[in-house]
């Protein structure tokens, strides 16, 4: 397995060099914030240095490589593998009603012999994240795992994208199968956020959108709690995420709010907040954010009980970001501390998260974790 990685800068200069041709290549990542424009002309680039390789990516809040974390730049990271194959399909999507059935979609197409993982990159706004897990589990053997995350705007929240077939799609979903039995695929994922206030009950909702809390208006409630960063909404509620109760022992899952509606005084989130559930709000806790992306490295390692990984895609959520700020690359460097030196680090700050907190869990969506998918081919 050989993995080079190349940065476009916004001025177009390409570092260390422009994407050197390889027909051998299989699978490209592109990681784009910024102007649509520039993105197009990184593609160009990318499609001509690798004509037989799958081209796919996503529009970013933030773009990972190495232990940097770059805005409005390009990073490619191009994959030849030795003994396993990569197979990709992709379906729109027009709302988020269509969540589960695009997932059922995907997988059916790519399920079948020698499936070990699928990583899925999805629209970031017009999906419901919860609902596409569930039908791309649905329709995979449990032995497939999946990882992945939704795409991201910055802080604009106003249109998101993905690359397929080397071409930018918006309202569109991206899944590649990893065929092979030599290709070993750890994941781990983690958050670090301090839960604080009273719990609420979810008195309605439907879906991933929230109407109550304690029968009263979610939104009317919720910005009480953010005082003056009310005004800034929806992206300050990217600062105080809300915790939700599994019911069931298990851990907590994080949910961010992607729009609000003054109208209905509704909330809504990347994925399911089910009416019935307890939620408490978060806030931010420095050290423990770092930590737990230290964490998710950590897991993810142990996951597969192999060498150190070869590539490792890294997915945070951008209220981390947001948090962190000057010192976000601290959350990068303390994944390179686990994965060692070796590891090529490539990956965005994203809407969403897919995967399984650990080995044995069920995939899920997660908001402000850091999510890592480890790649370590064998030899024959």
């Amino acid at each position: 397995m050989k993995v080079v990685q190349y940065t476009c800068d916004t001025d177009g200069s390409w570092h260390p060099e422009a994407p050197a041709p390889d027909e051998e290549v299989q699978l490209v990542l592109v990681f784009s914030g910024g102007k649509v424009v520039r993105t197009a002309e990184i593609l160009d680039s990318v499609r001509k240095a690798y004509p037989a390789a799958m081209i796919s990516g996503c529009s970013t809040a933030g773009e990972i490589v190495d232990t940097q974390v770059n805005d409005g730049t390009g990073i490619v990271t191009a994959v030849r593998f030795d003994g396993t194959r990569v197979r990709g399909t992709q379906v729109d999507v027009n709302g988020a009603e269509e969540s589960m059935e695009a997932g059922r979609k995907l997988a059916a197409v790519l399920n079948g012999d020698g499936l070990r993982h699928i990583f899925v990159l999805s629209d970031g706004l017009n999906i419901n994240g919860s609902e596409l897990v569930r039908g791309l589990s649905a329709g995979l053997p449990e032995r497939v795992t999946i990882t992945g995350g939704l795409s991201a705007d910055g802080d604009r929240f106003r249109e998101t994208w993905v690359i397929w077939d080397g071409a930018l799609r918006t309202k569109a979903i991206v899944a590649i199968g990893f065929y092979g039995d030599r290709l070993s695929v750890g994941y781990g994922s983690y958050g670090g956020w301090d839960q604080f206030g009273p719990e609420r009950l979810v008195t309605r909702a439907v879906g991933n959108t929230v109407y109550e809390l304690d029968n009263k208006s979610a939104l009317a409630l919720y910005k009480r709690y953010l005082g003056e960063h009310a005004r800034e909404l929806p992206a300050a509620a990217l600062l105080f995420p809300l915790s939700l109760g599994t019911g069931n022992g298990g851990m907590n899952t994080v949910r961010t709010i992607l729009g609000v509606c003054e109208e209905s005084g509704s909330m809504t989130f990347a994925g399911d907040v089910p009416q019935g559930s307890i939620v408490r709000l978060m806030k931010a806790n420095f050290e423990r954010l770092i930590d737990g992306a230290s964490e998710a490295a950590r897991i993810s390692r142990e996951s597969t009980r192999e060498e150190f990984p070869s590539l490792a895609i890294l997915i945070s959520c951008i209220g981390r970001k947001l948090i962190l700020k000057q010192r976000v690359e601290e959350e990068v460097e303390s994944v390179r501390e686990v994965l060692g030196d070796q590891a090529a680090l490539t990956g965005f700050y994203s809407y969403g998260e897919i995967a399984p907190f650990r080995p044995g869990a069920k995939c899920e969506l997660h908001n402000q974790t850091m999510t890592i998918t480890t790649f370590y081919e064998r030899q024959p």
